[in-house]
């Protein structure tokens, strides 16, 4: 068959060697965030950014795990509308668990959460392998995990803390930049892949598969490091 995919001219095992240090690369634990400013002395504006760009900063590039995810729910249908609708109820989970997990309604214990959120990107990426379509109750699926990521977001959060003065708005403010770096995840893919390959006849073979297989494996390893190892 003739290779017309992405990696044309490569061969098997050149392949694999493009496909390494991705896997490696991911597979490192994500680096925890420093948050070395007075936050007693920011005027709420100053919060406001700080508490953005460290909402976006854990998606890109700390949150290896996160932006898999993200992968993982757009490549089966790579058009922007259903992603954007999977984001979107990802977030609004996402939200109402992060701010449970703030104001002390919740307190999840990360020892459970965080394998959770591992086994939650192996699903989608072996859902994505099995299926050749988009199901309607996806959408109840990713809300569903989002609360649980949602938890997540809260233990990295907590260490950082949420200034008195403002902590409604710095909460809101870390979802914004959350969102934000997620959207940039979705348009990365879409220029990347969607745009060009999303209607090829080899998508599904050359591109859902084999990022799926990857992204499995790495979340596999995740998920058994994060239960016996953590």
């Amino acid at each position: 068959m003739k290779n017309t995919g992405p990696l044309r001219g490569l061969s098997f095992p050149r392949r694999a060697l493009v496909a390494l240090p991705l896997l490696v690369v991911l597979a490192l634990p994500a680096t925890a965030h420093v948050l070395n400013t007075d936050l007693s002395k920011l005027s709420r504006t100053e919060i406001f950014w700080t508490y953005l760009q460290l909402g976006f900063t854990h998606i890109i590039p700390l949150g290896f795990d996160h932006i898999l995810f993200i992968i993982s729910l757009y490549i089966l249908e790579p058009r922007l509308k259903p992603v954007l609708l999977q984001a979107t109820a990802f977030t609004v989970a996402h939200s109402i668990t992060l701010g449970l997990a703030m104001y002390g309604f919740i307190q999840p214990p990360s020892s459970i959460i965080e394998p959770i959120i591992a086994l939650s990107i192996l699903f989608v990426a072996i859902e994505n392998i099995i299926t050749d379509r988009l199901n309607p109750w996806r959408v109840a699926i990713v809300f569903g995990f989002g609360l649980v990521h949602g938890m997540g977001f809260a233990s990295a959060l907590t260490g950082l803390g949420l200034p008195q003065k403002d902590y409604f708005g710095s909460l809101i403010s870390f979802n914004v930049g959350v969102e934000l770096g997620q959207v940039t995840v979705i348009l990365l893919c879409w220029a990347l892949v969607g745009r060009w390959a999303a209607n090829k006849s080899w998508y599904k073979q050359r591109v859902v598969v084999p990022v799926s297989v990857v992204i499995g494996l790495v979340a596999a390893y995740w998920t058994v490091e994060r239960v016996f190892f953590a």
